[in-house]
């Protein structure tokens, strides 16, 4: 498990869910792990949610990793160039970058067609979506290709495929600014693969990150209990689960092979054979487009 010792890894909105469970993840592997985002001690983002960098920090410390929590607002040019000047004189390079930036939560608008979703609200998910990941990577990437073996990951919602195509009850906004990330992904593996690092967008499955476990009123110990009202939650998974095969790809040193791919947490699970923390291996987007879209009866039978 310290087949990342000596990287340097930056989690870019490691504050809660996927992205916090990759920063332990990769810190567990031995990377040392600069977690940054904009909730912070006494300050929270437009999210309102309780997590906060230092909490993935003391996470990273509970797993035996390494790390630097640095409050960052990613849509703000000059703090993010001062999160690189300082990784710079600390660590000298970038060997792993994460955009897990979003913070859209409040502005989705489920079923919403464009002309009556708050236009404001659309905007904004695009800009904390492609704006904050543009400019994170316009200062970062510097680092990253001083030398060879260097890893983008863009942490999206979908898989390409689901995504290439419109989602019925999806906002206009929250669908470009998530379907763009595929894009973000191909472009920087092909700006990358002269320098020996590469690029790729990750996907969790139906996550039970602490904000839905909260919306359906359960915990991780009785996380069960929602599929009462909601039946193909069965399917959900921890954010761990997407840490673990974040992690495995950051160590994979043949990892170039899937430059501009998008792949999903069970997708690299098979590929890595992890499992997630009580010993399944959900593969959700396949149950999602198999059972769950034709309407067929909640039944992960096959997919875990």
């Amino acid at each position: 498990m310290d087949s990342l010792t000596g990287r340097t890894a930056v989690v870019a909105g490691g504050t809660r869910g996927a992205s916090r469970a990759i920063a332990v993840e990769l810190a567990r592997r031995g990377a040392y792990v600069y977690v940054t985002g904009r909730s912070s001690g006494e300050t929270r983002s437009e999210v309102d949610r309780p997590e906060t960098i230092e909490g993935t920090l003391e996470l990273i410390g509970e797993a035996g990793g390494h790390g630097t929590a640095i409050r960052v607002d990613h849509l703000e040019r000059e703090q993010v160039r001062e999160l690189a000047t300082r990784i710079d004189a600390e660590r000298g390079r970038v060997d792993i970058l994460v955009n897990g930036l979003w913070g859209g939560d409040n502005y989705i608008g489920w079923d919403a067609p464009v002309w009556e979703h708050p236009l404001d609200d659309a905007l904004r998910m695009i800009r904390l979506s492609i704006d904050a990941h543009m400019i994170t990577s316009h200062h970062l990437l510097g680092l990253m290709i001083r030398r060879p073996g260097g890893l983008v990951v863009e942490v999206t919602d979908g898989t390409a495929e689901h995504n290439a195509a419109y989602r019925e009850g999806t906002s206009l906004g929250f669908y470009v600014a998530k379907a763009a990330v595929h894009q973000l992904a191909i472009g920087q593996a092909h700006q990358l693969a002269p320098y020996g690092s590469t690029a790729v967008a990750v996907t969790p499955g139906w996550l039970r990150s602490e904000a839905m476990l909260d919306h359906y009123g359960v915990t991780e110990d009785n996380w069960r209990d929602a599929l009462t009202t909601v039946p193909h939650f069965c399917i959900s998974e921890t954010p761990t689960f997407t840490g673990r095969t974040v992690a495995a790809l950051a160590a994979d040193p043949d990892k170039h092979r899937f430059a501009g791919q998008t792949l999903s947490s069970g997708h690299l699970a098979q590929i890595y054979d992890i499992d997630d923390v009580d010993g399944s291996r959900p593969d959700a987007w396949r149950y999602i487009a198999e059972v769950e879209q034709p309407g067929k009866p909640a039944d992960a039978t096959g997919y875990r």
